[in-house]
């Protein structure tokens, strides 16, 4: 298991729309931050895809990236064949060896039946290329989830494990890893703390650093090595926004830098 960051770890400082900063961080900037963080795996998201980039901007982050012995993953969303195709061979371009998709679309989530049929059909490809595809849990419940991979039962398709996603359905993080500890190719760290609020009637979910919310990190490690698996563990962050979007930024950081700090005591690569 190797630790990394992603498109995810800095969504504030990338940007999305509604949070527009001055300077949005570019792909070659987080590898940077993964230099600066001293990891050695970086995961683009469908936030910052790398299918925008050029052909010369590609080329060179793939250089730097190999001179700065880092991995890279890369994500999507959607179970479409003929996009899943065009990552698959994006993946290809950049060396990775995993493509983490979420099986939403605009907010929809397919039946239970075309999650599976889009497996099937993508196989062949998966197999070909040496790329695996890891489905996030989110709102799939992961007992379906689980059954989905057992019946297509390919050792390149699995899941993308994310330890707060699954809230909204909602399911609790050990439902989640119980389920889907043995089919996990990638782990994403994010942390969490639920809080009744004032009024006594309802929740708050909130962000927080890795290893400082009910995340149970430990617990989630060994349920993970007893199944067999072994995936990079990828830090992502809820940081709360502030009042100006520079400020946000700076709490971002903050955040990551901690994070990654409290994570090297459980995984030191």
């Amino acid at each position: 298991m190797k630790l990394g960051i992603g498109t995810y770890t800095y969504m504030w400082s990338i940007g999305f729309p509604g949070a527009s900063p001055e300077k949005p961080m570019l792909a070659l900037d987080l590898l940077a931050k993964a230099t600066e963080l001293g990891v050695h795996v970086v995961q683009y998201g469908p936030n910052l895809p790398l299918d925008a980039l050029s052909q010369g901007e590609l080329e060179l982050l793939v250089e730097r990236a190999r001179t700065s012995n880092i991995e890279i993953e890369i994500g999507t969303r959607g179970l479409e064949t003929d996009h899943l195709r065009e990552q698959i061979h994006l993946g290809k371009r950049v060396g990775a060896c995993l493509l983490r998709t979420v099986p939403e679309l605009s907010g929809e989530t397919p039946p239970i039946g075309q999650i599976e049929s889009a497996l099937q059909r993508i196989l062949p490809d998966l197999e070909e290329s040496g790329v695996r595809l890891a489905l996030e849990n989110g709102k799939v419940p992961a007992e379906r989830l689980a059954e989905v991979l057992a019946t297509v039962d390919s050792r390149w398709v699995g899941v993308t494990l994310d330890t707060a996603n699954s809230l909204a359905i909602p399911e609790g993080t050990r439902e989640v890893v119980r389920h889907l500890a043995k089919h996990t190719f990638c782990f994403h760290v994010k942390d969490f703390v639920v809080k009744r609020v004032w009024h006594m009637m309802g929740f708050s979910v909130e962000g927080c650093p890795a290893d400082m919310g009910q995340m149970e990190l430990p617990w989630i490690l060994q349920e993970l090595r007893s199944a067999g698996a072994d995936p990079n563990a990828i830090l992502e962050l809820w940081p709360p926004e502030r009042s100006h979007l520079n400020e946000t930024i700076a709490l971002e950081d903050t955040w990551a830098r901690k994070s990654i700090a409290n994570l090297r005591r459980y995984i030191p690569n």
